[in-house]
C-alpha cells in the first residue's frame, strides 16, 4: 500500500526545509518570504530498514527494496486559506488524497526568518491550521445533496453522518475526534475529509531549544509529536552518514528525522512491515496490522490472493541465527499459516501460490 504524508505550516515554519531534509537534497525552494512554494513539491523517499541489509547478505542478493514514503509540502497555509486567501484554497486539495497530515509549528526564534504574523506562537499557529482544514471540511460537507425520500438506508444514513459531522466541526472539533465505527468511515470516505486523517506534529526548534526540547514541549499536549531542527537536518544532506549521525547525537537527537517521522506514521497509522528474501530480492511490504495472510499476498500480487494455498512463515530472528530458509525449515523454525492467519510485524513469508 502506498504511504503518503501531507506537510502542512504557516509561511516560514520550515516546511520546505523539512522536506529537503526528508529527501535528504534541495529538492524545494526554501525561502525567507511567505508563498516561495507555488506548486506542490512531492517526494518519495525509502523507509529505513536495517533488516533488509541483513536479509541481502543471507540470500546473497543484491537487490533490497525497502518500503517507501511520499511527501507532498504544499504551499504555506495562512488564516482565509480555505476561501483562497494566500493561494491555501487551490492547495488543500493537493492533500486529499493522504493517509496522514504532518503539522510543521515553528518554535524556532529568528528574526531573518519572517513570520507572517511577526511573531513566534506555535499554539496560535496550530489553531489557525486547524481553523481553515475544519473550514475546508465544512465547505466540502456543504456541497453534499440531502438524498431524497425514497433513497436507500446507505444514502440516509451517510446524510445523518453529514449533519452529525457539520454539528462537531462548527464547535471547532476536528472530525477525527469524532467516534465513528468501521461501517461509518467507510460511507464517507469519499469525502476525503482533511480533519479526518491522522495528525502527526512536529516542533521545529533551533540547535538551542532542541538540548532542552522536553522542556520547550512542556506545555503541548498534542500527540505524537517529534522535536526536531529542521535547518540542522538539510545542512547535514551533504555529509557522510556516519558523520551526520555523530552531530546529530551531539545535539540530542537519536536518530535521522525521516526514521522518527516514518516509524511515528507507521504507528499512527496502525501499519506495519512484513518482509521477503530470495535471491532476486530482499524486500519490506507495507500493510495495515492484523492483516490476514491471503491479503497480504495480494499485496504482492493480486493473483497470489486468488491462488493462495499456505504461507510459510519464520520470524527475522529466526531467519537470521539459522541462516536462511534451508536451515530453518531444518530447525523446525517455519511455520505453515493459512489464509486467515494475522500477519506479525518482521515476519520472513514464502507464499505457496496454486497454479
Amino acid at each position: 500500500m502506498n504511504l503518503r504524508i501531507g506537510i502542512v505550516g504557516l509561511p516560514n515554519a520550515g516546511k520546505s526545509t523539512l522536506f529537503n531534509a526528508l529527501l535528504k537534497k534541495q529538492a524545494a525552494l526554501a525561502a525567507n518570504y511567505p508563498f516561495a512554494t507555488i506548486d506542490p513539491n512531492i517526494g518519495i523517499v525509502q523507509v529505513p530498514d536495517e533488516r533488509l541489509k541483513v536479509l541481502a547478505e543471507i540470500v546473497k542478493t543484491n537487490k533490497i527494496v525497502p518500503a517507501t514514503v511520499e511527501f507532498v509540502d504544499i504551499a504555506g497555509l495562512v488564516r482565509g486559506a480555505h476561501s483562497g486567501e494566500g493561494l491555501g484554497n487551490k492547495f488543500l486539495s493537493h492533500i486529499r488524497e493522504t493517509s496522514a497530515i504532518c503539522y510543521v509549528l515553528r518554535f524556532f526564534k529568528d528574526p531573518e526568518v519572517i513570520h507572517v504574523s511577526d511573531r513566534v506562537d506555535p499554539k496560535e499557529d496550530l489553531a489557525i491550521l486547524n481553523e481553515e482544514l475544519i473550514l475546508a471540511d465544512l465547505q466540502t460537507l456543504e456541497n453534499q445533496k440531502e438524498p431524497k425520500k425514497n433513497a436507500g438506508k446507505e444514502d440516509q444514513l451517510r446524510w445523518q453522518l453529514v449533519n452529525t459531522l457539520k454539528r462537531h466541526l462548527n464547535n471547532n472539533q476536528p472530525a477525527r475526534e469524532i467516534k465513528l465505527d468501521e461501517e461509518e468511515l467507510e460511507l464517507i470516505k469519499s469525502l476525503n475529509l482533511l480533519t479526518l486523517k491522522p495528525a502527526i506534529y512536529v516542533a521545529n526548534l533551533d540547535e538551542d531549544q532542541l538540548s532542552q526540547s522536553r522542556e520547550v514541549l512542556a506545555d503541548f499536549s498534542l500527540k505524537p509529536v517529534i522535536a526536531l531542527s529542521a535547518k540542522i537536518e538539510s545542512e547535514l544532506i551533504d555529509v557522510k552518514e556516519t558523520e551526520r549521525r555523530e552531530f546529530l547525537q551531539s545535539v540530542g537527537i537519536d536518530e535521522p528525522v525521516l526514521n522518527k517521522l516514518a516509524k511515528i506514521s507507521y504507528d499512527t497509522l496502525g501499519l506495519m512491515s512484513f518482509l521477503t528474501a530470495g535471491t532476486l530480492e530482499a524486500r519490506a511490504w507495507t500493510i495495515p496490522k492484523n492483516t490476514p495472510a491471503v491479503t497480504a499476498a495480494g499485496v504482492i500480487h493480486t493473483d497470489f490472493s486468488q491462488k493462495f494455498i499456505k504461507a510459510e512463515i519464520v520470524t527475522f530472528a529466526d531467519f537470521v541465527n539459522s541462516g536462511g530458509w534451508t536451515n530453518s525449515r531444518l530447525q523446525g523454525k517455519v511455520r505453515q499459516e493459512g489464509r486467515d492467519y494475522l500477519m506479525q510485524e518482521g515476519d520472513v513469508v514464502e507464499f505457496k501460490i496454486g497454479a
